[in-house]
């Protein structure tokens, strides 16, 4: 760091300027003070030797003595003139004509001839003619002073000193003073320095402190030296510290807080700024916003049919809700202002996913409506057959037989339909049971395939068996798998034309064996396809012959594998044939 930019270097050039300063007023106060009192002295010198010079004279008036008396009187630079009257003058030897002022000029100043006149002392400064310059040191003191020799004749001693030698004695007070002035810089400098070090070195340990604080070092101290206001400093500092760790700790014990209950929640929380800049998320509202995204390409996803939910609690400064539906999805959102004192300086959205409630609405509502349009059928014809016995429109006993036969089956379908629903029931509970044991795949495929080969010829469907496996045996539970294969082969035969076929097939997977019902019958459409393992499920009510089921087969039997740990998938194109397919693990994978 440069020197003039630190404190010790701002301290010392203050210092500096300020002693410089004090010295340099000091100066010239006192080159005045002492000019000032040199020209005094050199008045009061002149009008005393002029006054002696006179008094000399005076004594010696007859004779020539009283002149060289009073040039013997005076030194070399002073300079004399006796003039007895105004044309008698006698001039010192020390009088040249390159002087700068001549004596005609000081005899012919008024102020200094009224001496002759008025018989006062006069003293006065003159300058050189054509003197233009502020040199003060060319000019002259010249003392008059009246002299008495003859009665009724004035005459006058004039004697007058160059100032020039007040330039000697400047230049000497000049050079002590730069000399103390020299030393009073030197000695500032060094109590400068000493002085700021003394401030700055404690400060320089508080900027160390800072950047350390600043890179989260907040155990860092500062060394307390003094007692003055620096110590008093870094004892706050030191506290500043402390307490600095302590709110930062309790901040990112908070933030921690925060996050953990943020990220466990099922529910999205955004929170936005006025200008709708988002501030806060959690990763529901990041899968939210994703969506929103990619829907719209825009951040609009706060748009009821009015308005945005956003811009309309700024406005009324209460509380919004609406309901959004995004790819598929259903989203309930909430959104909250946020006050800063008095204002609104944001809001808070929480977003709820609500589309697994609002399909199993919908699946409760299809399954009351399935269940009573299933159970609308059977109860009705129970009703009209049980009228037409007690009403005997059935005549011949016959008649009566046929009814109570179409009563009785419909009686089963009914029972049928209750054991099919408590089973799905169960199961989906995660309430099914199983009971199972290593079971000989081949003969159990072959068994189960045997009992369908009456209703294939019946149906004049070809039936047939194919097995291709290196598993000797299974481990299932027989009376579940038997449930399943016996419900994909009876649709698939119900769903064949004559002259068709159905093959049931066995051959080894990945850990495991997979088996199919393969049919060329009439197929499911692609549309369908996603929702043949559903509840109630039927396919066009032309392509079963007469023969509905309950819909429950292939739900009940997509339960069952996946009790098992495996899997069922199927496909299908119309016109060209149906093939399911269900995965059953080895025991080891089980395991």
């Amino acid at each position: 760091m440069r020197l003039w930019r630190s404190v010790v270097g701002k301290l010392w050039l203050t210092i500096l300027a300020l002693v410089s300063f004090v010295l340099f007023i000091l100066t010239i106060l006192l080159l005045e003070f002492f000019e000032n009192y040199h020209v005094t002295q050199i008045k009061n010198d002149l009008r005393a030797t002029a006054q002696k010079v006179a008094n000399i004279v005076e004594s010696h008036s007859g004779d020539a003595i009283g002149k060289e008396l009073a040039l013997e009187f005076v030194d070399q630079s002073t300079k004399v003139m006796i003039a007895y009257n105004k044309d008698s003058v006698f001039y010192s030897p020390n009088i040249k004509p390159t002087d700068i002022i001549s004596p005609t000029a000081i005899l012919e100043d008024s102020e200094l001839a009224s001496v002759f006149n008025q018989g006062k002392t006069k003293i006065k400064e003159l300058s050189a003619p054509n003197n233009n310059s502020k040199n003060r040191y060319e000019n002259v003191i010249v003392a008059s002073v009246p002299l008495h020799i003859k009665q009724g004749e004035n005459g006058a001693i004039f004697i007058y000193r160059s100032l020039d030698v007040l330039k000697e004695t400047t230049n000497q007070t000049t050079q002590l003073i730069l000399l103390a002035a020299g030393i009073a810089i030197v000695l500032t400098t060094g109590f400068a320095f000493f002085l700021s070090t003394r401030i700055a070195a404690p400060l320089r340990k508080m900027r160390e402190a800072v950047f350390e604080i600043t890179k989260g070092k907040f155990d860092k101290k500062v060394p307390i030296l003094t007692h003055d206001e620096i110590g008093e400093l870094a004892t706050a500092f030191n506290q500043m510290g402390k307490q600095l760790k302590f709110n930062m700790n309790a901040l990112n014990q908070e933030k921690e807080q925060l996050s953990s209950i943020l990220s466990s929640m099922a529910d999205g929380v955004l929170t936005f700024n006025r200008d709708g800049t988002i501030l806060i998320t959690n990763p529901p509202a990041e899968r939210f916003l994703q969506h929103c995204f990619y829907e719209q390409g825009r951040n609009e996803a706060f748009q009821p049919p009015e308005e945005l939910l956003l811009q309309k609690v700024l406005e009324t400064e209460m509380e919004q809700s609406g309901e959004l539906t995004i790819q598929g999805r259903t989203y309930v959102v909430i959104v909250s202002p946020l006050y800063n004192q008095k204002s609104v300086r944001g809001a808070v959205a929480v977003i709820r996913d609500m589309t697994e409630e609002r399909r199993l609405d919908k699946l409760r509502d299809d399954f009351i409506a399935n269940v009573s349009h299933e159970l609308r059928t059977p109860i009705a014809m129970l009703q009209g057959y049980s009228e037409a016995i007690i009403d005997d429109i059935a005549a011949s006993e016959d008649e009566k037989k046929e009814f109570a036969k179409i009563i009785y089956d419909e009686t089963l379908r009914i029972g049928r339909l209750v054991n099919e629903l408590l089973d799905l029931a169960r199961m989906e509970a995660g309430h099914i049971s199983l009971v199972r044991d290593d079971v000989p795949i081949q003969p159990f495929i072959e068994r189960v395939t045997n009992k369908f080969h009456g209703l294939a010829k019946e149906s004049n469907v070809d039936l047939s068996c194919e097995v291709n496996t290196v598993h000797d045996k299974v481990f299932m539970d027989t009376d579940r798998i038997e449930q399943v294969l016996t419900n994909l082969i009876d649709n698939a035969i119900r769903h064949t034309s004559k002259n068709g076929y159905v093959k049931v097939k066995l051959k080894d997977s990945n850990n495991g064996c997979e088996i199919q019902v393969q049919d060329n019958g009439s197929g499911i459409p692609e549309e369908d396809l996603p929702f043949v393992f559903e509840r109630f499920y039927k396919a066009d009510k032309a392509r079963t012959r007469g023969k509905s089921g309950t819909g429950l087969g292939l739900a009940i039997a997509k339960n069952i594998v996946e009790a098992h740990n495996g899997n069922i998938s199927v496909r299908s194109k119309v016109g060209q044939g149906t093939t399911f397919s269900f995965f059953l693990p080895t025991k080891s994978v089980i395991s």
